[in-house]
């Protein structure tokens, strides 16, 4: 073989294996987006639970339930640098979906939740300095199981919906928790009854809340402005959903994704689209890879940006947005995984925890994405 010859089918080779390589690294499930893999068990089986990130780095998980009726009161801490959890006192209730918050004074606010047949409008503190729970004396104006509950820029939470009872439906009822008196404030209430729906922070100290149901599933977005707290009406969702879960974009506007329609499990959606705060609209974006709902009502945003989707599947996507599309990150959780918590840790890493698949039993077992 001459040495012409031998160029031309070294360049074609290498040419071959670029060609490959780029064909590769643009593909889904690769590590460009990021792996998941199994880390340790939660000392209990946990879905509807609430975890929350403290101040040190660690993570608090606070009740939930192992089957249906069967509700915790026990906490548990997840220490990051031993990849293990540790007992960390009891709350006063069993409560399954409460508002957890981290105020700014690095204590943790629970209200509300599922306790039972019904609700309760109890609240309670958790200290990290003690590792305990102490009762509010204030309680909130409702009664409330997966209510939403924001902090706003000023220090105190902005609490909205949920359940007061059993069936299906929400409320309507808004209220304010003043961190500063430890007091609760009943507000205008929305415009429409929800329970399952979202409501994200926007850049301006407005909150947007999206979707949940109230006598059916609601499309209607409404804005809560805190200068004035009130709701108004905001744009209309391409798809009725709740369920689903919503994240903050780098550049202000909101991603809507997955979710359900009235048929709960037969409804299952691979739709997303976006809000754009500027104009008060929603446009459809490319779908999920997955159908899926009972969603982490916050889609965590990575140091990249980039938006995490995990539970419903056994799949865990990115919303990239310079791209507008979901890729797939490689590494699996063991199976669609309803209600789990995902918390996103200080070294950019986040914590995936608990749920339950499609029948009444939780797990204990967590995993740790990595981007």
């Amino acid at each position: 073989m001459n040495r012409s010859r031998i160029i031309l089918v070294v360049s074609i080779a290498v040419t071959f294996v670029l060609t490959a390589a780029a064909f590769h690294a643009g593909t889904p499930g690769t590590s460009r987006v990021g792996s998941v893999t199994p880390t340790g068990h939660m000392l209990e089986p946990r879905s509807g639970h609430a975890a929350t990130l403290l101040p040190d780095g660690k993570v608090l998980v606070v009740g939930g339930m192992r089957r249906n009726q069967d509700f915790y009161k026990s906490a548990e801490l997840y220490d990051p640098e031993t990849g293990k959890f540790q007992p960390s006192g009891e709350m006063s209730e069993r409560r399954v979906s409460p508002v957890a918050v981290l105020l700014r004074s690095g204590k943790v606010l629970i209200a509300g939740g599922w306790i039972g047949h019904g609700c309760t409008n109890s609240a309670e503190m958790y200290d990290p300095a003690t590792g305990k729970f102490a009762a509010i004396g204030s309680k909130m104006t409702a009664v409330r199981g997966d209510a939403r509950g924001t902090l706003l820029p000023d220090g105190d939470v902005l609490i909205t919906g949920g359940s007061d009872h059993d069936a299906p439906g929400g409320i309507a009822s808004a209220e304010i928790f003043h961190a500063s008196t430890m007091t609760f404030e009943r507000v205008d209430p929305m415009h429409f009854a929800r329970v399952a729906h979202t409501a994200t922070l926007l850049r301006d100290g407005r909150v947007l809340i999206v979707g949940g149901r109230g006598d059916k599933v609601n499309a209607i977005a409404e804005i809560y402005d805190p200068k004035t707290h009130r709701f108004s009406d905001t744009g209309l969702l391409n798809t009725p959903r709740y369920k689903h879960t919503a994240g903050l974009l780098p550049d202000g506007r909101v991603l809507i994704a997955g979710g359900s329609d009235e048929r709960d499990w037969h409804g299952n959606l691979n739709s997303a689209e976006i809000y754009d705060p500027k104009n008060g609209n929603f446009t459809a974006a490319s779908p999920l890879n997955d159908a899926r709902f009972k969603l982490p009502e916050e889609a965590v945003q990575l140091t990249s940006g980039r938006l995490l989707v995990a539970g419903g599947s056994k799949e865990v996507e990115v919303f990239d947005s310079a791209s507008g599309k979901f890729l797939v990150g490689s590494g699996q959780i063991s199976d669609a995984w309803h209600f789990m918590s995902e918390t996103r840790l200080k070294d950019g890493s986040v914590l995936l925890a608990g749920g339950y698949p499609n029948n009444d039993q939780a797990t204990a077992e967590t995993w740790i994405y990595r981007p």
